[in-house]
């Protein structure tokens, strides 16, 4: 029996310690049940440490979503869909990409100091320990390679931070809800209902969500990993959802059955952000073939 064809049944424990089973395919062709288990949050800091908004984030990160609240606008995103969206901004590999991140300092992270690059093999690593498909292991590896938005020009506020969908009714589960009231969308009075432009039960994919890194990636990605990975890539950073369980209004199936996984996927993200060092010369072999067997030598950005 290959690791193709092998069935596996396990269960994830979620932090709200409850048990799923979450279906998700080691590659695109072949359905298994497969096991998330939750990065030990005691490695690094303590779960309650992180994501803190209010008691210890900086003022700098305030200002950030004060701005990114302000300025992400429906007329916004569909102008950076059309800027972004053709890939006709440069050609460059995975680990071209991989390189600039480290010219890049995440303004809206009050949990992360180290290099991009670190936190990216950080969040693969903790994937690999615990015997994850290599889909998985990569979308850890290259999750937040979209930052490369920075080094186009792009203000940090159109491209990090948490993500939430425009178009409708802002959520108060949204970091800094407050910051919103200075947004022109506020001023459409289609836009602060409920459903706004969109229909109930519509799919996300239907769903225009503020523009950033994960919107960018997908769409350099999409055509050659599984559509798990991709989407968790595209949603990684819509907290509302996958942490608050906002805007189930808007999911449809697929939606509601990925949103766990993007969930557990993010505990990964999160609590693998540490400034313990890793050997990065001894994993690249290793990583150098994941990325190859997916990914081809060069993208369109």
């Amino acid at each position: 029996m290959t690791k193709h064809s092998m069935s596996i049944l396990l269960f994830c424990f979620i932090f709200s310690h409850t048990f799923c089973e979450i279906s998700i395919n080691e590659n695109p062709s072949c359905d298994i049940l497969f096991a998330l288990r939750s990065v030990d949050e005691g490695e690094a800091k303590q779960k309650d440490d992180f994501r803190d908004y209010e008691d210890s984030a900086p003022d700098s990160v305030r200002d950030f979503y004060r701005i990114n609240h302000q300025q992400q606008t429906y007329d916004f995103v569909e102008n950076k869909i059309k800027t972004f969206g053709f890939l006709n901004h440069c050609v460059m590999s995975i680990w071209d990409a991989m390189r600039a991140l480290d010219n890049i300092v995440d303004e809206s992270d009050p949990d992360l100091q180290a290099a991009q690059s670190l936190h990216a093999f950080q969040t693969a690593e903790a994937l690999r320990r615990d015997g994850h498909p290599r889909w998985l292991i990569l979308t850890g590896l290259i999750h937040d390679l979209g930052k490369v938005l920075i080094l186009f020009g792009e203000p940090q506020w159109a491209v990090v931070g948490d993500t939430f969908p425009v178009g409708c009714a802002y959520s108060n589960k949204i970091v800094y809800p407050q910051f919103f009231v200075e947004n022109l969308d506020m001023h459409n009075p289609l836009f602060q209902t409920l459903y706004g432009i969109y229909e109930p039960q519509c799919g996300l994919e239907n769903v225009r969500m503020s523009w950033g890194h994960d919107e960018y990636l997908y769409q350099v990605v999409k055509d050659y990993l599984p559509k798990e990975a991709s989407y968790i890539i595209r949603y990684h950073s819509f907290y509302a959802a996958h942490k608050e369980g906002a805007y189930e209004y808007l999911m449809n199936d697929f939606d509601k059955q990925m949103m766990p996984l993007v969930h557990v996927f993010s505990t990964y993200d999160l609590y693998s952000k540490s400034s313990y060092e890793l050997n990065i010369d001894e994993l690249l072999p290793y990583y150098q073939e994941l990325v190859a067997e997916f990914v081809p030598p060069l993208l369109r950005w």
